[in-house]
């Protein structure tokens, strides 16, 4: 039981590391794209806006990306039935 617990613990720290990692280099993405955009449109923009304009830009991509199933009504498209993830229920 007790190694089921530190298992499972053990599986949620890695994941949020990774999570983690992955939100950072996509944040790093993400102020590149939008400087380099506003310089192309011919802005100079302080550093302020820049990552906030990155910051509101992941947390939309998350959160989309969180609702997605939720949004697609979880039709299987093999034979049209529904499916039962347990993730949103």
């Amino acid at each position: 039981m007790i190694r089921r617990i530190l298992k499972g613990l053990l599986a949620s720290v890695v994941g949020i590391v990774v999570i983690g990692l992955l939100a950072t280099v996509v944040f790093a993405v993400t102020i590149f794209v939008v400087s380099t955009g506003a310089g192309l449109a011919g802005y100079e923009p302080s550093a302020d806006y820049v990552v906030l304009a990155a910051a509101l830009i992941v947390v939309a991509v998350i959160l989309t990306g969180g609702f997605t199933p939720r949004l697609s009504g979880g039709i299987d498209e093999e034979d049209g039935d529904r499916f039962d993830d347990r993730t949103f229920n």
